[in-house]
């Protein structure tokens, strides 16, 4: 049976390290949330502030990384879980970014709304980093509005 644990940046970081297909460990959240199965911990959701400084309101977060082992069921419930985390804590929005690639289905499944194409395929300007850091795609924003 899954079920939700409190989960510290350290250990949320080390899972996104050991499973994640094409993203690091993040520098700060605001909270982490891990889900286990049968005490085995099977996968990490990291909330922080968001990246774009348009969407940093001060009653916005987002989900800055979400990381499963292939569990079924995992992901939705990680982006349930962080929406009720947020809501909770008095915020009105939390939003994440999907590559052009992946379905969203868990999203939707979580109740989240997909907003439309956002975001372009590479940093730019002087934060540019000298490698990407991420698969060269568009992507796709969801919100949920609590």
């Amino acid at each position: 049976m899954l079920q939700l644990t409190p989960i510290s940046l350290a250990e949320a970081n080390a899972y996104v390290a050991k499973y994640h297909r094409h993203h690091k460990a993040v520098q700060g959240h605001k909270f982490s949330i891990g889900c286990s199965e049968n005490g085995q911990l099977v996968g990490v959701v990291i909330v922080g502030r968001p990246i774009s400084r348009y969407f940093d309101n001060g009653k916005t977060l987002e989900v800055t990384r979400l990381c499963t082992d292939g569990t079924k069921n995992v992901c939705s419930m990680l982006y349930a879980a962080a929406a009720r985390a947020a809501k909770a804590m008095g915020y009105e929005k939390i939003i994440t970014y999907t590559l052009e690639s992946e379905s969203g289905v868990s999203l939707k499944a979580a109740g989240w709304k997909c907003v439309g194409i956002a975001g372009g395929k590479q940093w730019t300007g002087v934060r540019k980093p000298p490698v990407p850091l991420y698969p060269q795609e568009m992507k796709y924003r969801y919100e949920k509005l609590l």
